[in-house]
């Protein structure tokens, strides 16, 4: 669980890289909004194939760790391409390039965790994996790193340093990370409340898309994962060229960003663990609308603005809830990653690439503010949709059986369906 929550916040840091750095490479390669979150759109893009694709193809095969590997010595290489880019065409080939080689690395490692998690545990170790290191190294470390090193030395020495970690990430995935004992086809486990892990072999997209939980989280990660992108690409264009905040203080507010999520990023997933996902969801989607409302209208210290945006952003913890591990508790252990890297997908490819590039084409027209007033449309609908979501924390489903006589669930309802079909 450490060393891949470490993995993946060197995936953040190099994903990352290029936001931090905007104020950097625009004015040398004369990018305009537009261009800049283009440059976001295509690694999404890139990042949304690549993990379904990498995820279908992990699960079929029933091997996740050899994927890893792969993975992290490709992007590794990728990130030098970007820090000898020369134009606008060459920057956004290698950021899609490095889209395509990180875009499995979720998918996959979660689909360990859920098969090597304790039930009671489940929630806290999905999400202190996907949240803690990407937000520790990928949003804490990285704009302090980044920033301070484009200061001295020049982005193109950025980039390049963002490479090195991931092959060494790779040696140590390699050395200490195991191989999950592969599960029969006729397998339920992990267990968990739903007894929709009956699903048949070689359930199609389609039929997962059309459970009732998986289409939910799939609309919830196109509302929310621009919140969170549209935080990346503009909060430090908007800090540095509207509130004339400079690259330092700018570093560190962003840098905020990464302890809230890095903290809430377990602790609302250990919370759902006993409280159930669905609250948790709920309200913490909502708390979202204070980083848009506190960067537009707050007037007061960058320190004050620091505290209103960290309790903001806890919004990132419930991304493990909607994106990990209500779609692993709902269908079969061998969709898993499958599961995961549907709804990671839609919310890149929708939620990732078309919010973003709008939102940028809108920046250039009517000003970098109306990309923060999107940002609070998003979290505004991501907490309208969450409240038709069906818990699935299996400490709740038990105190629910104890209460009255088993009953079928929903889920489990619709999977019959798909079955007989």
């Amino acid at each position: 669980m450490v060393l891949l929550s470490l993995a993946f916040g060197f995936v953040f840091f190099d994903r990352n890289a290029m936001n931090y750095l905007a104020p950097f490479v625009a004015p040398e390669l004369r990018l305009n909004n537009a261009q800049i979150s283009l440059l976001s759109s295509g690694f999404s893009f890139a990042w949304a194939l690549a993990g379904y694709v990498g995820g279908r193809l992990s699960d079929s095969a029933g091997r996740r760790k050899s994927f890893l590997l792969v993975t992290f010595i490709i992007f590794s290489c990728c990130s030098f391409l970007s820090g000898i880019a020369t134009s606008f065409v060459m920057l956004l080939a290698a950021r899609v390039a490095m889209g395509l080689a990180e875009g499995p690395v979720l998918p996959i490692s979660q689909s360990l965790l859920v098969l090597e998690s304790a039930e009671a545990r489940r929630g806290f170790n999905m999400g202190f994996m996907q949240n803690f290191g990407s937000n520790l190294i990928g949003s804490t470390l990285a704009p302090l790193v980044l920033v301070a090193l484009a200061d001295h030395y020049g982005w193109r020495a950025a980039f390049y340093l963002a490479g090195v970690p991931g092959l060494i990430l790779a040696a140590l995935i390699w050395k200490y990370v195991r191989e999950p004992q592969r599960a029969p086809r006729t397998s339920q486990a992990p267990q968990t409340s739903h007894a929709s892990r009956t699903a048949a072999p070689g359930m199609p997209a389609l039929a997962m898309i059309r459970t009732h939980n998986i289409w939910l989280c799939i609309l919830i990660s196109i509302c929310l994962v621009p919140w969170m992108i549209l935080g990346w690409v503009f909060l430090p264009l908007y800090y540095v060229n509207v509130r004339h905040i400079s690259h330092s203080d700018m570093s560190l507010l962003m840098s905020v960003l990464g302890v809230s999520a890095a903290l809430f990023g377990f602790v609302l997933p250990a919370i759902s663990d006993r409280l159930g996902r669905k609250p948790v969801v709920i309200i913490f989607a909502l708390v979202g609308v204070l980083v848009p409302l506190a960067v537009l209208y707050f007037q007061g210290s960058l320190l004050l603005l620091g505290v209103l945006i960290f309790l903001g952003w806890s919004a990132s913890g419930v991304f493990p809830l909607f994106m990990s591990t209500i779609p692993s508790e709902t269908l079969p252990a061998r969709y898993i990653a499958t599961a995961i890297a549907l709804v990671v997908g839609f919310g890149e490819l929708i939620g990732g690439v078309l919010v973003p590039f709008g939102a940028g084409v809108a920046a250039d027209r009517y000003g970098l503010q109306i990309t923060l007033f999107i940002q609070l449309a998003c979290a505004v609908l991501a907490t309208i949709l969450a409240l038709f979501l069906r818990e699935t924390a299996p400490a709740k489903a038990a105190a629910a059986t104890r209460e009255g006589p088993p009953q079928p669930s929903a889920e489990l309802r619709e999977t019959r369906a798909t079955d007989a079909g």
